[in-house]
C-alpha cells in the first residue's frame, strides 16, 4: 500500500485522484486551503502549496505527493479572485524543498493544456483561438512553474502530466489513456476519472522522470 497525499483535494482533478488512490487499496491524505469547505472529505487536513514548512508537515510519511491546486476554478472565479503570477513558481518551490526535507521521493503535478504547443512548436497560450486573452497570465504563471521545475537540481522525482482541455467531469472511468509529448495532440478529450488513472499508474509504476508529459484519451 502507497501513501499519497493529494494537495487541492477539493478541485475536480484533486477528488478524482483520491477516489482513484482509494479505489485501489492506496492511504490517501486530501488536503484543502480549508478543510470546513469540505465536509465531505472527513479525512483533509489543512495546507498551502506555496508553504514550504507546510509542505514538508504534510509530506513526511508520504510516498507520493499529487499537486492538483489551482488559485481559483474557471475563469470567473479566476477574474474575481485575482491572480498571483508568481503562484506556481512558488509551488514549485515550496514542493521541491517541502517534499526533499520530509524525504518524499515522488511528485505529479496536473498541467495547464495551454503550455502545450501546436504543430509548429507556439505555445498555445500564444493562440488566441485555443486560450481566450484572459487567461493568457494565468497559463504563463503555470508555465513559469514548469520552468521553475525544469530548472531545478533535486533529489525529488517529479512529473507533470498535462490533460487536454476538454476534461469531462462526468465521462466514465475506461481505465485507458494515451501519453505524448510537448505538442498538443488534435481533438484531444479525457475524463477526469481516467486522468486520475493516469496519475496514480504513475505514482504505482513511474516511467516518466523529471518531465512533462501530455495525457489523453
Amino acid at each position: 500500500m502507497t501513501s499519497i497525499a493529494v494537495l487541492g483535494a477539493g478541485g475536480r482533478a484533486g477528488r478524482a485522484v483520491t477516489a482513484e488512490a482509494n479505489r485501489r487499496g492506496h492511504r490517501v491524505t486530501p488536503v484543502v486551503r480549508d478543510p470546513a469547505r469540505h465536509p465531505d472529505l472527513t479525512s483533509a487536513v489543512r495546507g498551502d502549496v506555496t508553504d514550504p514548512e507546510a509542505v514538508a508537515s504534510i509530506g513526511y510519511g508520504h510516498d507520493a505527493v499529487v499537486h492538483a491546486v489551482s488559485p481559483a476554478s474557471g475563469p470567473e472565479a479566476l477574474a474575481a479572485a485575482g491572480l498571483d503570477p508568481e503562484f506556481f513558481v512558488r509551488a514549485a518551490d515550496a514542493l521541491l524543498h517541502g517534499l526533499a526535507r520530509s524525504g518524499v521521493p515522488r511528485l505529479v503535478a496536473i498541467g495547464l493544456f495551454a503550455t502545450l504547443t501546436d504543430a509548429h512548436g507556439r505555445p498555445l497560450y500564444d493562440d488566441p483561438a485555443a486560450l481566450p486573452a484572459e487567461l493568457r497570465p494565468f497559463a504563463l504563471s503555470h508555465a513559469a512553474g514548469l520552468d521553475r521545475l525544469r530548472a531545478a537540481d533535486t533529489t525529488v522525482d517529479w512529473l507533470v502530466l498535462t490533460p487536454p482541455a476538454a476534461l469531462d467531469v462526468d465521462g466514465a472511468r475506461t481505465g485507458r489513456y494515451r501519453l505524448g509529448g510537448e505538442q498538443a495532440p488534435a481533438s484531444a478529450h479525457l475524463s477526469y476519472a481516467d486522468l486520475a488513472v493516469a496519475v496514480v499508474d504513475e505514482i504505482e509504476s513511474p516511467r516518466h522522470h523529471r518531465t512533462r508529459v501530455s495525457v489523453f484519451g
